[in-house]
C-alpha cells in the first residue's frame, strides 16, 4: 500500500481580499453589568434566577433611571460557604469580587454594590489618619 498525499486545497476568493476586519458596535440597553456565581447560587439553595429578581426589584423604585443586567456565569473564584459571589463592572476594573449575604434586603444589596457617589450622597466616616 502506498502512502496518498493529501490533495491541495483550493484558494478561498474571499482570503485573498486584504480588506480590515471592521468591528462593529451596537447600544447596550442596559447601565448597569452583574455577574452572579450560578454555584454559589444553587449552594445556597436558591432557585434560577433568584438573585435577578431580587436586584430587579430593588431597583424598580430607583428615580436615576438605573437598567441592569443580571447575568449567572460559572464560577467567579472565590467560593464563600455562606455567601454569593457577585461581580460588577466597577469591581471587576479594580479586580474585586463582592461577596453577598443572600438574606440580605434587596435594597442593601444594591447599596454595597453600586456605591452612590453623587452629589447628594453621605460620606461615611472613616479611620482618621494621626500625622
Amino acid at each position: 500500500m502506498t502512502p496518498t498525499r493529501p490533495k491541495p486545497r483550493k484558494a478561498d476568493p474571499r482570503k485573498d481580499e486584504a480588506a480590515p476586519a471592521r468591528i462593529r458596535m451596537a447600544r447596550a440597553g442596559f447601565t448597569d453589568l452583574v455577574l452572579v456565581c450560578a454555584k454559589c447560587t444553587k449552594r445556597q439553595g436558591l432557585k434560577k434566577g433568584a438573585v435577578r429578581g431580587l436586584l430587579k426589584r430593588a431597583l424598580k423604585g430607583a428615580p436615576e433611571g438605573r437598567r441592569m443586567r443580571v447575568v449567572e456565569v460559572g464560577c467567579l473564584g472565590p467560593c464563600p460557604k455562606r455567601a454569593l459571589a457577585v461581580a460588577t463592572s466597577a469591581s471587576l476594573a479594580v479586580r474585586r469580587i463582592h461577596l453577598l449575604d443572600p438574606a440580605a434586603s434587596p435594597e442593601a444589596a444594591i447599596a454595597s454594590l453600586f456605591p452612590d457617589f453623587g452629589p447628594k450622597a453621605v460620606a461615611e466616616p472613616g479611620p482618621v489618619a494621626s500625622s
